[in-house]
């Protein structure tokens, strides 16, 4: 890492943006089952969370590449991401809850694709080492998953919006401390959608996006019903904290050596084998969650399904987008993955956790698993995808 690479201040704003999730998403629905919510109801507001990313990142991305203020849009939106979430101290109803969540996710949603970007022109031609960088927004996730889940132990549940505002402030302060990379500062003006639309009509294009959706569906009965299932079945809120941290402590050392499994394996191999382990990884947990041994190895597997495959989209969005639709290919990749993906896993999970059980729901997860496997096989060839300047 060079020395104009302002690796403390990225650093920084991962670990608190890390931090939050690390606190939402395995005990969120916890806080949500307290106030007695249905398995269907919970799926919803989960698949609200997941859905505001359908939406916000490509027009916070259309409006970053067309303007070039990409860091004003990060420091806008995660100011008032925290400024909307203050509502939710008033709110006791499924809907009201509901308003808030859509609320404060669209725009606290328009943040990371853009930080992103600015990261990589940070990094310039050492991009190779955005792993590097990323890993401390896995310290991040740790630190709180775990001392949550302990704390969750000993306080009421209803604690939790307090830690969560706690994480949002952090965020919006660490942007507050990072320039704009000197390249990102000129706006590419008209000319940023029409490379865009053209480097997506590309059918290898297509087929990538189609596969993030598939991953992040897959995961959809990981991030809404995990922590349920671990409890429901006697494990401790301080076990949960431990199971979620162990498979975050796996995806930082997949960060740290990923810039030398790109150069040794390549991201098609790297993509087709981590798929091939979100298979295990879901079986083990319709099948067997009460085990805690296998539960600990399917949680390593953490590096693999969102590590590998995180680490490995980026790599190609950044491949298959010239730097003026960058901000787009970013926030497609977050809208069109995490966003459709991950709202119709937590729809899908929420209805099938009471009609179906954990089984069926683990189950599905592992099918779509194997019709992304069946993508990347056909279709992902990196090299064959030319950028359109």
């Amino acid at each position: 890492m060079s020395q104009a690479t302002p690796y403390l201040k990225l650093s920084g704003f991962y670990f608190f943006y890390f931090a939050l999730l690390g606190i939402m998403v395995p005990y969120w629905t916890l806080y949500l089952k307290s106030f007695g919510f249905e398995a269907q109801v919970i799926g919803v507001l989960m698949a609200i969370l997941h859905g505001s990313r359908i939406f916000a990142p490509y027009l916070w991305g259309r409006l970053a590449d067309e303007t070039g203020q990409r860091l004003k849009i990060v420091r806008w939106g995660a100011a008032i991401t925290w400024c909307v979430f203050l509502l939710i101290f008033w709110q006791a109803s499924a809907l009201g809850i509901g308003l808030v969540m859509l609320g404060f996710s669209f725009f606290w949603n328009a943040v990371l694709p853009q930080f992103e970007v600015i990261t990589l022109g940070h990094l310039g031609e050492r991009k190779h080492r955005y792993s590097q960088i990323r890993l401390w927004g896995s310290v991040g996730f740790i630190i709180t998953v775990a001392g949550v889940g302990v704390l969750l132990d000993w306080v009421s549940v209803r604690w939790l919006p307090w830690m969560m505002l706690l994480a949002m402030v952090g965020i919006w302060l660490s942007s507050l401390w990072v320039a704009e990379p000197a390249q990102q500062s000129v706006a590419t003006k008209g000319s940023a959608g029409q490379a865009f639309r053209a480097v997506l009509r590309q059918p290898q294009v297509k087929a990538f996006f189609l596969i993030c959706l598939l991953v992040q569906l897959g995961h959809g009965a990981y991030y809404t019903f995990y922590s349920v299932l671990m409890v429901d079945l006697g494990y401790t809120r301080t076990e949960v904290g431990a199971l979620w941290a162990i498979g975050v402590i796996a995806e930082v050392v997949v960060f740290v050596f990923m810039h030398r499994m790109i150069e040794s394996w390549g991201v098609r191999n790297i993509m087709i084998g981590s798929l091939v382990l979100c298979v295990v990884r879901w079986l083990l947990i319709a099948l067997i969650p009460d085990q805690k041994l296998p539960m600990l190895f399917a949680q390593t597997l953490h590096a693999a399904t969102f590590g590998c495959l995180h680490a490995v989209g980026i790599a190609l969005v950044h491949q298959y987008f010239s730097q003026r639709s960058h901000g787009q290919g970013q926030a497609m990749y977050s809208s069109f993955g995490f966003g459709v993906g991950g709202s119709l896993g937590a729809l899908l999970s929420g209805f099938l956790w009471d009609a179906a059980g954990p089984q069926w729901t683990f189950g599905l997860s592992a099918l779509v698993s194997v019709v992304a496997i069946v993508l990347a096989v056909i279709w992902i060839y990196p090299e064959k995808v030319q950028q359109n300047n």
